[in-house]
Parts: structure tokens; sequence; C-alpha cells
């Protein structure tokens, strides 16, 4: 009964999310761009599969800040605060308890590679927002990193429903170098606007620069438009 309530609360927040930022992430350019660059067939959003300046590979290689920390499962914690109404900390059996979300999707490094048609499954994070329920003065989040590591993310890019704080990667749980055992990813963002390790989401009522973003990065981070750097 619990657990269905859980969900019921989760489905209800979820559609108030859906109505305060539809527009918003019906306007952003990843999916409304007239004039996006790129080449190949066009994925799902109408872009090209590829972005301009990538080259795809099958291989994935490992980027991290020279550091991958060594997260159990009994150990791993997820904290959710900031401009939120409920604020909470999630274990691994909170995480797993809530709605699961298979998709497959691409894989945009600001590096220049791109690695297509990823099998994920993980936790939407419209599901976490609808959990811990925005309020009206969140606008975007800084995501941080069992490894240190921040980067900022808007939320009507945040809420997207391929966005995903992940577990699995082709039907296999996800590797630590890669961020396991749960990492972000933002298909519609170059790849580092996902967070691995991800320890903490914090909602602001204003965009922070994170890691990468305090170092020249975009803040934006769109693949179809080139935005690399500030």
């Amino acid at each position: 009964m619990e657990e269905n309530s859980k969900l019921d609360r989760i489905v209800e927040a979820r559609m108030k999310l859906k109505e305060r930022f539809e527009e918003k992430i019906r306007k952003t350019p990843s999916i409304a761009d007239a004039r996006p660059q790129g080449h190949g067939e066009t994925n799902r959003h109408g872009m090209p599969q590829v972005p301009v300046g990538q080259t795809v590979t099958t291989k994935w290689p490992v980027l991290d800040l020279g550091y991958q920390p060594n997260v159990t499962l009994d150990r791993w914690r997820l904290y959710i605060d900031g401009e939120v109404e409920h604020p909470m900390v999630l274990t691994w059996d909170d995480f797993m308890s809530l709605p699961q979300t298979e998709d497959v999707s691409d894989f945009h490094c600001v590096t220049t590679w791109s690695k297509l048609d990823m099998s994920w499954v993980g936790v939407r994070l419209m599901d976490i927002a609808a959990l811990v329920q925005p309020k009206e003065t969140a606008t975007h989040l800084m995501c941080y990193g069992y490894d240190t590591y921040t980067t900022n993310v808007s939320l009507e890019e945040a809420l997207k429903p391929d966005v995903l704080l992940a577990h699995t990667v082709y039907g296999e749980p996800l590797p630590k170098e890669h961020g396991g055992p749960v990492r972000m990813i933002t298909p519609q963002l170059y790849a580092w606007k996902g967070s691995k390790w991800i320890k903490r989401i914090e909602f602001l009522s204003k965009n922070k620069r994170g890691f990468w973003e305090e170092r020249g990065y975009s803040n934006t981070a769109y693949p179809w438009r080139n935005d690399r750097y500030s």
C-alpha cells in the first residue's frame, strides 16, 4: 500500500512538472532548432544523429578527473536538496524502488566522439524531481559526484524524459570506470553534463557554474550548435 501511495504521488507530481516545464522543454535547441548542425539520419527529436564535429565510435573511452571512487551499494546515498519542498536522502533500496525506465539513446562527448544507440536502465530525473517537488523558484540543478565533480543543468533540460540516473548499460551493472553504481546521462547535451558516481542533486534558484564550466566550457552544451566552450 505504501509503495502504491508513493507511486501515485510521483505520477501526480510528474504531471504538474510536465505542465510547468512543457513549453520551455519544447523550445530547447536539441528539439526545436530549425537549422541543427550535423549529419546522418535524424534522431527521434528530428536532429541529425551525429552532431557537428563528432566522430562515431564503437568504443567507450574512459574520461574522469584522475580518480575513480569505489562506492559500494550499501554505502551509496543520493542527497536531493536545495529549492525543493521535500529534501531527502535515498539509499540504494530506496532508489531501486522508484519507477525504472529502459531507454536507448546516443552519447555525445565534447572531446568529439559519439557512441550511438546505447541501452540504459535507470530512474528518470523527472521522477526524482517529482519526489522532492521543486519550488517555483527552482531553475537549475547542480549535480555532484563522489569524485568531487560538479556540473550545472537547467531544469528544462534535466526534466526531459531521456535524462536518467542510470545504473545499467547493455543489460549489465554500470562499470565503475563509467560512473557506477549510478551516473546521470544527458543525451540531448554533451555528456559532461551527466555527472558520474552521482552523490547529490541540488536544486538552485539561479544558475551556478560547475567544474568544467568554471574552466571555460559552455553553460548550455548543445551538441547541434557546436556549443562546447563559453
